[in-house]
């Protein structure tokens, strides 16, 4: 392909970010996935099981598999919401905070890094694409979601 396109270069991007952080999440015992968890969660008051996978942009299924492990690991602690006796509040434990200040400080070199290599406006344009493409998704304003499918 001689021009990559939008999707392709997203697609490459984010792998690349994926596989960097998962490299680094390995070295102690963790997984990107986890590492994210852990900065979702509040370190104070912990998060409702309900608000977690939204706020990650993950399934039910693999949240409950990433929180299952998380709680096999002693990350975190699952309480009754004494808000909501029907949920669930995911707390971290003093060991899933210490790996949550990793992830922060792992996602702020990356962070800091990208700020060093690229100028104020290159940021700028880099945000207002992203939020040009998640607006127009999210505006289902891509594909029209009302088009025949051939049968």
């Amino acid at each position: 392909m001689k021009d990559k396109t939008i999707d392709y270069v997203l697609r490459t991007t984010w792998l690349a970010v994926n596989k960097m952080y998962n490299e680094e999440a390995a070295q102690f015992g963790v997984t990107m996935a986890t590492g994210f968890a852990l900065l979702s969660i509040d370190p104070e008051e912990g998060t409702p099981s309900t608000s977690l996978g939204p706020k990650m942009g993950m399934e039910a299924t693999s949240l409950s598999r990433t929180l299952k492990t998380m709680e096999e690991k002693g990350l975190i602690a699952r309480k009754p919401n004494p808000e909501d006796g029907r949920g669930v509040l995911i707390h971290l434990t003093e060991f899933g905070k210490e790996k949550r200040n990793y992830s922060r400080d792992r996602v702020l070199t990356f962070n800091d890094a990208i700020k060093e290599n690229a100028s104020d406006e290159e940021l700028t344009g880099f945000y207002k694409v992203a939020e040009i493409i998640n607006r127009m998704i999210s505006n289902k304003k891509i594909y029209n979601q009302k088009e025949t499918i051939i049968k």
